[in-house]
């Protein structure tokens, strides 16, 4: 449009650099293009350069399209789609995640959002006015069945995957109304306080800051290349930090997908912009392993960095205070220590802080206490439950890394039995290959067992002890033997379970796996598969003990989570299966297992988007009840897997929008072909429900001689234009005793669908 772009200057962002030379190519001979720049370059630096008008195209992403001042920014979403855009869909991962998580099968347990807890048995075609239709078989207590059309699977949320029995719902009884009024009135007060912490911070402002001169040159130390979510996550952060917003965001990535990285790149440009920065790990050897990552990566640029843990002297802790004070020293990384009072910055400007789940009540409120008017960057494997509820509702920001690096394979995961005969054969197996190996102990007292154990089945193996009651020099010579393949295997606690690196470590025994947590064994997994080579993890156990419940249930998730990338799909598992607490709080497990962590979120979500509205009430969420007359399902011959098609109606029992709607039916034709009738019925009802859910309308009949449509809590916007409606129609529209509209057909040789949507797009034009 030449009269919208004339005398200004336009920047078209392009995700890949193969795309944006294809389009480059493709406009050339049509448009006079000044200036490529086929590098990742930043908004504000271009901006700052004071182009001359023209068309310029830049290898980065923007996911918004705006003018500033003289400059249009013009994004790929707006350019090319979004059906096609990496960048969108993968933003959108965490939801799916979710989604994915939740997918039901046989005997879960569910929550209805109007009758309670039950337990989901089949998906069952259920005949309805001679028309099949696929319904969700739920039981409730006494043996009670409820059917739930496959378009209002929405209305149903898991319950977790633990293998404890819950009590069941009675269909009809009040007392799971009850109990959500109850739990609703908390969750707004939750809502209320989150939305006021929010909202201060929000109202913070940070100085500017600009992208270094040299910054290109820095991104060259990195010799790898970058995953797609390692891309969006790094210009998530620097968007965040350019924008002069204050930033809440939390990086959840698997161990060894690249979250340091981006740690490294946020460091850089806070440090060159004279602000100083803090890197809190929660063990003393991750914080070294951290320093020595960012001295090797620093080396060339002329930033004061220095470490603070219980390796640091006295003499060196008192300079390190002194610098840090004064403003001498531009980054500290270090353990809790950094979070003493007695620790003062001349200017703090970025919060780092890795593996929060390590840290105890103390050290997070002190974080807290730091985090009010600087830019905080949580990076984590498995955040804890309340993080990760602070990010699904929106109120931190949340990237998502789940892309592994070229080469990486899965961890072969093993739960077993200490059998001697296996272990050796591992350890040999291990050692014939050139590799080294983890042999984890719960308890300093299990080490000597462990170790002589070991002697007896390898004893030409070389042996290295690890843990916290070692001196600062024996843990410093242990870990740097093991690191320098001077011994074989590395006995020690779960003190290793963050941060150490060794690729040449690829595999890892567990010695009574029982008495470790789920995050924690998935943590120490993460130690071994760091490389190309294929990494094996055992999980064992003391084959004279009966293992609880519990511990069987943690063991066979662990297994089960074998894929690269499952770091947040555990945390979900653990956050629905010991819920989020207090969120504001210090507690970790509280009223979420009585309805499920699903339910639990939606209801906070809607409270959030209630109190930002101004209304005091929670809209819940509701869907109406549709009979369209005709067979609504995904065929076993279309879809033939199962839990395929649960998923897929899980996806579209979420759809909110008509883009949406062309997305799904892009995804079903892509995967699966073209799409029958019976799947074309399925999402004529979905769009059909969306225009209920704004119509207010939970009825609808579809009948052999008349449309029946009904109103939620008989309640219509407009009901005045509503009466004079169906006065101006009374030939073919009434109105029944129970508020019911009837809509006889006028014409014999239409379709009833096409009537409805003539009737509902009616009804729509009286708002």
């Amino acid at each position: 449009d030449n009269n919208l772009f004339k005398n200004k200057v336009v920047i078209i962002f392009i995700n890949e650099g193969e795309k944006l030379r294809n389009i480059v190519s493709y406009l050339e001979p049509f448009f006079n293009l000044k200036k490529i720049f086929f590098s990742e370059i930043k908004i504000n630096s271009l901006i700052e350069k004071k182009l001359e008008n023209g068309f310029y195209f830049c290898q980065s992403f923007i996911n918004y399209s705006i003018e500033i001042n003289n400059y249009f920014l013009i994004s790929e979403h707006d350019l090319l789609g979004t059906s096609k855009n990496r960048y969108l869909r993968s933003r959108r991962k965490a939801d799916e995640f979710l989604k994915d998580l939740g997918s039901l099968n046989h005997d879960d347990y569910v929550a209805h959002v109007d009758f309670g807890l039950g337990q989901y048995k089949a998906l069952e075609i259920i005949n309805i006015s001679g028309y099949k239709h696929d319904c969700l078989k739920i039981i409730y207590s006494g043996g009670d069945k409820l059917f739930i059309p496959v378009e209002n699977i929405n209305l149903l949320s898991k319950i977790g995957d633990s293998t404890e029995k819950i009590l069941l719902d009675k269909l009809g009884s009040s007392n799971w109304q009850l109990k959500k009024d109850k739990i609703k009135k908390k969750i707004n007060d939750i809502a209320q306080k989150l939305i006021n912490t929010a909202a201060n911070r929000g109202m913070q402002s940070f100085e500017k800051i600009s992208e270094p001169n040299d910054y290109d040159q820095f991104i060259k130390g990195f010799n790898f290349s970058l995953t797609e979510d390692q891309e969006i996550a790094i210009n998530d952060v620097l968007n965040d930090i350019f924008s002069q917003k204050l930033m809440d965001r939390l990086i959840c990535g698997d161990v060894g997908f690249g979250k340091t990285e981006i740690a490294l790149r946020a460091a850089y440009v806070m440090a060159s912009n004279g602000k100083q920065v803090a890197f809190v790990a929660p063990t003393t050897i991750l914080a070294e392993q951290h320093v020595s990552t960012f001295i090797n990566r620093f080396k060339n640029f002329n930033i004061n960095i220095k470490s603070l843990s219980r390796m640091t002297s006295t003499k060196k802790r008192h300079l390190v205070k002194k610098g840090l004070n004064n403003g001498d020293i531009s980054i500290v990384i270090g353990t809790h220590s950094l979070l003493s009072k007695d620790i003062s910055f001349n200017d703090l400007g970025l919060l780092i802080i890795d593996e929060e789940q390590h840290f105890g009540v103390a050290q997070k409120e002190r974080l807290k206490e730091l985090q009010f008017n600087i830019h905080v960057l949580t990076l984590t494997a498995t955040p804890i439950p309340r993080t990760l509820q602070l990010s699904l509702t929106g109120l931190k920001d949340l990237s998502l890394i789940t892309t592994p690096p070229v080469n990486r394979l899965s961890v072969r995961t093993f739960i077993q039995n200490w059998d001697k005969i296996s272990i050796s054969d591992a350890l040999l197996r291990e050692k014939n290959r050139n590799g080294q190996t983890f042999v984890v102990c719960p308890k300093i007292k299990d080490i000597d067992i462990v170790k002589e154990l070991i002697m007896k089945m390898v004893p030409k193996l070389k042996l290295s002890i690890a843990h916290g009651k070692l001196s600062v020099s024996e843990l410093e010579k242990s870990i740097n033997d093991f690191y320098t393949n001077k011994t074989d295997i590395l006995i020690s606690t779960n003190i290793i379970e963050s941060g150490i690196d060794i690729p040449n470590a690829n595999t890892l025994i567990i010695y009574n796996s029982d008495f470790f947590g789920l995050s924690q064994l998935y943590q120490l997994r993460g130690r071994v598969g760091r490389s190309s080579t294929r990494a094996y993890a055992y999980f064992t156990y003391n084959k004279n003990k009966m293992l609880s419940e519990k511990s069987k249930e943690r063991l066979k998730v662990l297994k089960t989570l074998d894929n690269l990338g499952a770091g947040f799909t555990l945390a979900n598992y653990d956050l629905d299966l010991r819920g989020a607490g207090n969120i504001l709080g210090d507690q970790q497990s509280g009223q979420i297992k009585e309805i499920g962590f699903e339910l639990y979120q939606k209801m906070l979500k809607d409270a959030i988007l209630s109190l930002k509205k101004g209304n005091e009430d929670i809209v819940e969420t509701w869907s109406p009840n549709i009979n369209i007359g005709m067979s609504v399902l995904i065929p076993g011959d279309y879809v033939n897997d199962l839990s395929t098609r649960m998923s897929l109606y899980r996806k579209a029992g979420e759809l909110k929008k008509n883009k949406e709607i062309n997305d799904f039916i892009e995804e079903l034709t892509e995967r699966f072909g073209p799409i029958p009738k019976e799947v074309s019925n399925l999402i004529f009802t979905i769009s059909l429900k969306i225009k209920c859910i704004q119509l207010n309308i939970n009825f609808i009949d579809v009948g052999p001689k008349a449309i029946l449509i009904g109103f939620k809590d008989c309640k219509f916007k407009s009901p005045e234009k509503l009466i004079e409606w169906i006065s101006t129609n009374k030939k073919i529209v009434s109105l029944r005793k129970d508020q019911k509209i009837i809509i006889k057909y006028e014409y014999a040789n239409v379709s009833k669908i096409t009537l409805l949507k003539k009737y509902i797009n009616q009804i729509g034009r009286l708002l």
